[in-house]
C-alpha cells in the first residue's frame, strides 16, 4: 500500500468548536465517536464531549482513504494530541469565535501540533462566526502571519459538508498537489 493511499488528517480545537460534526458532515462511513456526557464545567454549554477521540473516512477516487481523527478540546485529554498526532499529515485546527479567547485558542493549538507537521500541514477553520463578530477575520489572519508560514484560513458551518471538504481538500492540496481530491 502506497502513502498516498492512507491518509490521515486529525481535527483539533477547543470543546464545541466544530470537531464531531465536521466529520459526521464530511465521512462516507458511520463515524466512531466517543462522545460521553460533560462531566465538567463544559455541561454548562454541552450536554455531550468527546472523551477519546472521532474517527471517519473519506474515499478519494483510486484507493486512496482519508483518515479522519477528531481530538478531544478538553485540557484533560490533552495527551491524545500526541497520540493522534502520531502520523498524521496535517491538522485542520477549528477555532469556536464564540469563545471567550479564540486567538489564544488558536494559538495553543499551533505551538502543540507544529512540533508534529511539515510546514503545509495545518489549516484553519474559524466556526460560530455567525453567533460572535468578537473577533474579527483580519485578527486571525494576524496571528497567522506571526508564525512565518503561510497558512490558510476559512470561515466556516461546520455542519456543511462542502464547506469542510474546502478545508480538507486544501489541506491535501498543500501536502501533496497530484492528491486526487475530486470527492
Amino acid at each position: 500500500m502506497s502513502l498516498q493511499s492512507q491518509l490521515k488528517i486529525v481535527f483539533a480545537g477547543v470543546v464545541g468548536s466544530g470537531k464531531t460534526t465536521s466529520i459526521r458532515a464530511i465521512s462516507d462511513i458511520d463515524p466512531f465517536e466517543t462522545e460521553e456526557f460533560a462531566t465538567d464545567a463544559t455541561r454548562y454549554f454541552k450536554e455531550k464531549t468527546t472523551v477519546a477521540m472521532d474517527y471517519g473516512r473519506i474515499d478519494l477516487e483510486g484507493d486512496t482513504s482519508v483518515h479522519l481523527y477528531g481530538a478531544p478540546g478538553q485540557e484533560r485529554f490533552e495527551f491524545m494530541w500526541d497520540i493522534l498526532a502520531q502520523g498524521a499529515l496535517g491538522v485542520i485546527i477549528l477555532v469556536k469565535n464564540s469563545s471567550s479567547a479564540p486567538l489564544a485558542h488558536l494559538d495553543r493549538y499551533i505551538k502543540a501540533f507544529s512540533p508534529h507537521l511539515d510546514k503545509n500541514g495545518i489549516v484553519v477553520g474559524v466556526t460560530f462566526t455567525d453567533v460572535s463578530q468578537s473577533t474579527d477575520i483580519s485578527e486571525y489572519r494576524n496571528l497567522l502571519k506571526s508564525y512565518n508560514r503561510t497558512i490558510p484560513l476559512y470561515t466556516l458551518d461546520a455542519r456543511n459538508p462542502e464547506m469542510v471538504r474546502i478545508l480538507v481538500k486544501t489541506l491535501l492540496y498543500r501536502i501533496d498537489p497530484m492528491l486526487n481530491t475530486t470527492h
